[in-house]
């Protein structure tokens, strides 16, 4: 595995964005961010361009539908699932084409798949319980993912050019450790999943996706909490989360930031805002919560370098166009400023 894919003061998104013309936000993608671009996405277009359907298009040999409660098991491909074929193609074509504009191929480009947790958390089996409640079926959905994802690398690394970084997104494991996923009725939750559970399949995709790309892998989560020893201790290589959410932060969160730091992971810092604040901050403003976290730490500045990429705080598919377009070139600024920040700083 390459220790660091993405080259000193590289910045990068989260992956959704607003709007539904995949050629325009592919172009902005590799405009705004040329060292580290990623796939758009862009749930605006509806059933199949979500986290869960743009996943579930990925998966060899399972389909789903969509069904009232939202994405079910299915016993074959229907047009639910083939739309989200079709427009993770259409995304393809859209990234292929901006890459060939711009005539340069990136350091690294990044796409974002739904975690196994989260994947087995959104979509239902037949009698509709959740998927990760049937572990069988959930192991059934890892290894499936596992092979979409070799495909669908193989296929980014021949249109752009460049190695490939896999993300995964976590947003529902909070929810899957605390045991508040609720069930069918309503009127229960589904049982906690143990730490070492959910460490171990986390784990054994890390392992699988690292060994399709040869890259490092990051997971993202954008709880207040996010379990960053439990990640740490699956194997991730870099660790994506909102910095703005974490308030005042507890000894006990210092304390894992600081030793995922020192184990040698990355983290993605989630800094600017993905939509308008209404006052638009200045870049110090955006960089302070990261070199305030750093001193605080007792760490050199330079580890923003070494192991830290400026992200917005999440997805903007809430974004106006114009904040979008502003945030990213703020998120691409950061990384500069994390290289050579201001005396002033």
């Amino acid at each position: 595995m390459t220790e660091r894919a993405w080259p000193d003061g590289a910045a990068t998104a989260i992956g959704s964005m607003p709007g539904a013309d995949p050629a325009e936000a592919a172009a902005v993608v590799f405009g705004e961010l040329p060292d580290f671009p990623h796939l758009p996405e862009l749930p605006g277009r509806g059933v199949g361009a979500d986290i869960l359907g743009r996943t579930a298009a990925l998966l060899v040999d399972l389909a789903v539908e969509v069904v009232p409660s939202g994405y079910r098991v299915a016993g074959r491909p229907g047009h639910d699932h083939r739309r989200g074929r079709d427009l993770l193609q259409w995304d393809l074509d859209a990234v292929q084409e901006a890459r060939e504009n711009t005539g340069v191929v990136p350091p690294v480009f990044k796409t974002q798949v739904a975690g196994p947790w989260t994947l087995g958390a959104g979509i239902e089996l037949p009698r509709g319980h959740r998927v990760l409640t049937d572990r069988g079926a959930l192991r059934d959905f890892a290894s499936s993912l596992l092979d979409g994802l070799a495909q669908h690398v193989a296929e980014l690394k021949a249109r752009i050019g460049a190695p490939i970084v896999v993300q995964f997104d976590e947003p529902s494991l909070p929810a899957v450790l605390a045991g508040s996923l609720s069930t069918p009725s309503g009127y229960g939750n589904v049982s906690a999943v143990p730490e070492p559970e959910a460490r171990e399949l986390l784990s054994t995709m890390i392992e699988g996706v690292r060994a399709i790309t040869d890259q490092p892998v990051v997971v993202h989560c954008c709880a207040p909490k996010p379990p960053l020893a439990l990640l740490r201790a699956a194997g991730a290589d870099a660790i994506a989360f909102d910095v703005t959410l974490l308030g005042k932060p507890s000894a006990e969160t210092l304390d894992a930031i600081g030793e995922t730091w020192d184990s040698g992971t990355s983290l993605f810092l989630g800094l600017v805002p993905a939509t308008d604040p209404g006052t638009r901050p200045t870049l110090k403003d955006i960089a302070d919560p990261a070199f305030r976290l750093v001193d605080r730490l007792g760490f050199n500045r330079s580890i923003l370098v070494e192991r830290a990429v400026p992200t917005p705080t999440c997805g903007m598919a809430g974004a106006t166009n114009e904040w979008m377009r502003r945030a990213l070139a703020l998120t691409r600024d950061l990384g500069k400023a994390f290289v050579e920040p201001p005396e002033t700083w």
